[in-house]
């Protein structure tokens, strides 16, 4: 998934002057960012007030969208380095084109998850027979610095664990819940999971005390212990949980993400991830001069431009809660 922001800021984001150590309830609204010819994201982080979950480092919620009649998703063949994106979908079809020669179909409930690396390129589309409607999220986790330069690769795992309880299912994404692993590729303590529950549902999930959390609303009316969160907003629960009430007004769908508090500070812009500006400076001159980030071949139309950078380089900078 591209950022396809066209005045995109440079932002610095980890580091553990930015996480709370205690358990909150930090709801956090989304902002409408345009994606494609007929696609509107509503984009969770990075946020004004939170950067990172753990390892995670950009959230999108899209959907569900009509889009018998449109395109759907036209994201063009774009760069990335030093992440992962997380394809998820519960509604629709995405097609996966990238510069090691994938390509892939992600359907519902199924983990696209492409490793960048040091470089990798990738499209995202809509295919030309589609399905009515497209709902789903797209997410970044950063690479730790001993593994951002590994060599880029893409996985697709159509047959991911479950954890059930009454009214609750469970679909391990990435990482590990309740003694359920992914088998998805993950390069720090993290965990990913998408939760459905049925309407009058109570459940109480078990949590890891040293990871941070935060629940994205899918779908449905679901209080999460105790706050009402809407589709399409994200609440923050801090660290020092061992366990997370759930409560379904009606049937609903949920992503739950954390992981360890990130300990290095990363610089975010456009759709890289470094750790200086001089690096993000020569990633975006690579993939301006057609070098480093490869071809991707199949897609109907040429890559997206980089926009320019801020005139202003940024100075990294923490802050303690």
């Amino acid at each position: 998934m591209s950022n396809l922001d066209r005045q995109a800021a440079l932002s610095v984001c980890g580091g553990r002057g930015f996480v709370v150590a205690e358990p909150v309830r930090e709801l956090l609204s989304p902002r409408q960012v345009p994606l494609g010819e007929s696609t509107v994201v509503r984009r969770l982080l990075p946020n004004l007030g939170r950067r990172m979950v753990g390892a995670w480092a950009f959230v999108d919620h899209y959907g569900p969208d009509d889009i018998a009649d449109e395109p759907g998703m036209q994201v063009p063949p774009h760069p990335h380095m030093g992440l992962q994106t997380v394809s998820w979908l519960h509604e629709g079809e995405v097609l996966h084109r990238d510069s090691t020669g994938v390509k892939a179909t992600i359907r519902p409930r199924e983990l696209g998850l492409m490793t960048s690396g040091r470089a990798i390129s990738h499209s995202e589309e809509s295919p030309r027979s589609h399905a009515r409607f497209l709902h789903g999220a797209q997410l970044w986790v950063a690479l730790p610095d001993g593994h951002r330069d590994v060599e880029p690769h893409f996985q697709h795992h159509s047959d991911l664990p479950r954890v059930t309880a009454p009214g609750l299912t469970a679909t391990v994404i990435l990482g590990t819940l309740d003694g359920a692993a992914s088998p998805g590729t993950t390069y720090s303590p993290i965990v990913g999971a998408d939760l459905a529950l049925a309407r009058g549902a109570e459940a109480m999930l078990p949590l890891d005390p040293d990871f941070e959390y935060a629940v994205l609303a899918m779908s449905g009316e679901v209080n999460v212990d105790g706050v009402p969160v809407l589709p399409g907003s994200m609440l923050y629960l801090g660290c020092g949980r061992t366990e997370l009430p759930l409560r379904a007004e009606s049937d609903a769908g949920l992503m739950l993400l954390g992981g360890e508090p990130f300990d290095e500070e990363i610089v975010m812009w456009w759709n890289f991830i470094g750790r200086t500006n001089e690096e993000i400076a020569q990633a975006r001159s690579d993939w301006t001069d057609g070098t480093r980030f490869g071809e991707v071949k199949g897609y109907d139309g040429g890559p997206l431009a980089a926009p320019e950078l801020p005139a202003t380089p940024l100075k990294p900078r923490g802050r303690v809660r």
